[in-house]
């Protein structure tokens, strides 16, 4: 089998790592739950090719992130759920629906707009969707909570943002940003009382509150926190690796330098 930029080679690569005589033993024992996993982390590494500025790298994240896609249609088409000409057509269906200021007679001229219509085809989905379950004797969606519907398999920031934007839609929220610094020096203070006292079950806790309306705020100020924390995680992996590079270059170790070298050169490495 040889390489090709068709979709359908993909495809057949797929099918033959997983033929149950011929294929490879690790890809045949794979499920949708073991796959979840390799699922969210190359979504991770094509964010972080992104952020690294490699389009190289991008393009062949991306291509593992397809592969994904693949995978889980493969599976699926195994179990006679779905095939991936159902996944491809499903979004295409989606995306046409969605935007009839493009490919319909619809009138959007900006994006407030455009986000309006999306929200109300959303809710014109789910009706349908509800409809269809109905037929099939399933349980109805909207009998589970509001908040239910925010699945629990996503990263806590991710969780945490996506349950504030849903109580957010009936009304439970802040409408200015300063009250949710006044609930977050209220939860700092909680915090310092807690660690005070030494009860590592509560300083947990209380930390968790924190870290709740950190992401409240940055909701509140259009910053996605899971991005802005990755922005810093990199920004402080670039100042360390400052530090580790001049200890060496003037042959130091790291783990005997002393604080007050690391800060000095962290201060630098902040200049640049």
């Amino acid at each position: 089998m040889t390489p090709s930029n068709d979709i359908v080679r993909l495809l057949e690569v797929m099918a033959a790592l997983r033929d149950k005589e011929t294929g490879c033993p690790w890809d045949i024992e794979q499920n949708f739950e073991t796959i979840k996993p390799y699922t969210l982390e190359e979504a991770y590494e094509v964010a972080d090719a992104i952020e690294r500025n490699d389009p190289e790298d991008l393009c062949d994240e991306l291509g593992d992130l397809l592969l994904q896609v693949v995978f889980h249609a493969q599976m699926a088409k195994e179990e006679g759920l779905f095939s991936f000409e159902d996944v491809v057509y499903a979004i295409n269906k989606k995306m046409i629906r969605r935007h009839p200021h493009v490919f319909g007679d619809g009138n959007a001229k900006t994006g407030g707009k455009v986000k309006i219509r999306w929200d109300e085809i959303k809710a014109e989905e789910k009706q349908e969707r509800s409809e269809r379950r109905r037929a099939r004797g399933l349980a109805e969606e909207d009998s589970r909570g509001l908040l239910d519907t925010v699945s629990r398999a996503m990263p806590a920031n991710e969780e945490a943002l996506k349950i504030q934007q849903k109580a957010s839609k009936v009304g439970f929220d802040w409408n200015d940003p300063s009250l949710v610094l006044d609930k977050m020096e209220e939860e700092i203070a909680e915090l310092r009382a807690e660690i005070s006292k030494g009860n590592k079950d509560q300083v947990a806790d209380e930390m968790g509150d924190l870290m709740f309306v950190l992401v409240n705020l940055a909701r509140h100020l259009n910053v996605n926190p899971e991005m802005a924390l990755r922005g810093t995680n990199t920004k402080f992996r670039k100042r360390f690796s400052y530090i580790e590079q001049n200890l060496a270059d003037n042959n130091l170790d790291i783990k005997s330098a002393t604080l007050e070298q690391m800060e000095a050169l962290w201060v630098e490495a902040k200049s640049l």
